[in-house]
């Protein structure tokens, strides 16, 4: 199993201090969330919604009602000759006139939930006074006009309205009842007292009619309140979103500040530190080697070997935080040349050679010979198979051994592999070894413990020479690391072009 490259694995801090600042945020949020997983919404929360929906049908449509009473009476005139007509038209235009009148009164109010029952009833009201003119209508009689004719013409005339009605106002509800129940009384009353088939068949066809278009119009307002339940719950997730992401901003901007806080911390305290543990470094050193003279009590010699032993850690702990605090700044400038990875790596070897040894652990190498050279960071690079070289020293017991490969990628590019028999890396701790400052247990408990910046910093550098790190690890297997520096690096050496006249005379030596 591999694991590629991981660009930024440290973990930000983000500052609590300023926490309260969003405890409403957080409680408009917790709220919105409780709200969006009921399973329905209270009753009467869209009751508003729906009558504004209702106000303004009935002002869009303010027109059509008038233009079709007025057709209708044209034609009752035509066919009956009766100029009573005229009388239900002008009554039916001021009850629609008075309804319309409402509708615009009521869309200047602002809708509470006490004024949108008193406002619906009064609708209704509106409603029923269009009703009643249209019973007015269904009783009207002809004594010149033939029984079939004036019954289809009435039949007509009262399913159109009820289709009109049903199609415009079926946002407030029993509004088809509420209309047209004055007009079912009328024509049972009628039917009743006349007891012609006609009649009856007309009292019963517009019963059915108005019992199917009141269903129908109770399916389409339960279906604008699931539309209308849709639109609030998606508005409530777009607001969550929002405000989730504004939170995620504002913990984002304060981790890239104590990030940035953190980086120019270290790279200063790096800095200033790494003076006097050069003059620390140094005058233990002269004294170790006692070149102002003897050092008559040897506990006093040990001493100063185990302060340079120590300040040596030192310095280069300080010099690998400065160097990924540098890293992480976007300062860390590469100076590339035309090098070889197989001279490189021979001087690492050479360098973790004496604790191998003293370990008693094997170095193998095997190297691909003639490999041209590559375009790289040679101060770079060589820290890079320094530290890979180290961390397999270190945890590679006794008796142990490791291989060294230098060859060709299979892209065309060139790979440092460093394979040890070590206890292994556990898959679940890969990544926490990758991370910054990460180390895995094996490493908490070994006696040469790390900063855990090596790998980050290997990752790091191989990145800007646009590289890959890989690393495979089994549980007491071992672990293998590999450093690959891509094709377009590798400088290839072009043969000489020989010239016209060398070239004809081995041709014609070989003719």
């Amino acid at each position: 199993m591999s694991n590629g490259v991981s660009t930024s694995t440290d973990k930000n801090i983000v500052d609590k201090s300023r926490s309260h600042r969003n405890k409403p945020v957080a409680k408009a949020v917790r709220v919105t969330r409780e709200r969006l997983q009921s399973s329905h919404a209270p009753s009467g929360a869209f009751d508003r919604d729906v009558l504004n929906l209702y106000i303004n049908a009935v002002l869009q449509g303010a027109s059509i009602i008038p233009l079709f009473v007025i057709i209708i009476a044209i034609l009752g005139i035509y066919f009956t000759g009766d100029t009573q007509i005229v009388l239900w038209a002008i009554l039916t235009l001021t009850a629609h006139a008075a309804n319309v009148f409402l509708a615009r009164r009521a869309r200047k109010r602002e809708m509470t939930a006490i004024r949108t029952r008193k406002w619906r009833r009064l609708l209704l009201l509106g409603q029923f006074l269009i009703g009643c003119c249209w019973a007015y209508f269904a009783i009207q009689d002809c004594a010149a006009c033939e029984p079939a004719n004036l019954v289809l013409y009435k039949g007509a005339t009262l399913l159109i309205a009820l289709s009109l009605t049903a199609m415009w106002n079926y946002m407030l509800t029993l509004c088809v009842l509420v209309t047209f129940s004055p007009v079912v009384f009328a024509l049972v009353a009628k039917s009743g007292i006349s007891r012609e088939i006609l009649e009856i068949s007309l009292t019963a066809t517009l019963t059915t009619t108005v019992i199917f278009f009141h269903y129908i119009s109770d399916r389409l307002f339960q279906q604008n309140l699931r539309i209308l339940s849709y639109q609030v719950e998606k508005d409530d997730l777009i607001a969550e979103l929002e405000v989730a992401k504004s939170m995620s901003d504002e913990a984002r901007r304060r981790a890239e500040e104590a990030n940035l806080a953190k980086s120019r911390f270290l790279a200063s305290m790096s800095h200033e530190l790494r003076t006097p543990l050069n003059a620390i470094l140094g005058f233990s050193e002269v004294m170790s080697a006692e070149v102002m003279g003897p050092l008559n009590n040897p506990t006093y010699k040990e001493y100063t070997s185990d302060i340079h032993r120590s300040g040596q850690h030192l310095l280069n702990l300080i010099n690998e935080i400065l160097d990924l605090s540098r890293i992480e700044a976007g300062k860390y400038e590469l100076s590339e040349e035309a090098i070889s990875l197989l001279d490189i790596s021979e001087d690492c070897i050479g360098m973790v050679q004496l604790r191998a040894r003293g370990k008693n652990i094997t170095i193998s190498q095997q190297f691909e010979l003639e490999l041209p050279a590559v375009w790289a960071d040679e101060k770079s690079m060589r820290q890079v198979i320094l530290n890979l070289l180290s961390n397999a020293v270190k945890f590679t017991p006794q008796g142990g051994e490791i291989m060294v490969k230098v060859g060709w990628t299979a892209g065309g590019g060139q790979y440092i592999s460093i394979k040890d028999n070590g206890p292994g890396i556990p898959e679940d701790e890969i990544p926490v070894v990758l991370s910054a400052f990460g180390q895995g247990s094996i490493a908490i408990k070994s006696a040469e413990q790390g900063t855990g910046l090596g790998l980050p910093i290997v990752q790091a550098i191989l990145a800007k020479h646009d590289g890959q790190f890989i690393l495979k690890s089994k549980l007491r297997e071992g672990t293998e690391v590999i450093a690959i520096l891509p094709a377009r690096r590798v400088l290839q050496s072009v043969p000489a072009v020989e010239d016209a006249q060398a070239v004809s005379r081995k041709r014609r030596s070989f003719a």
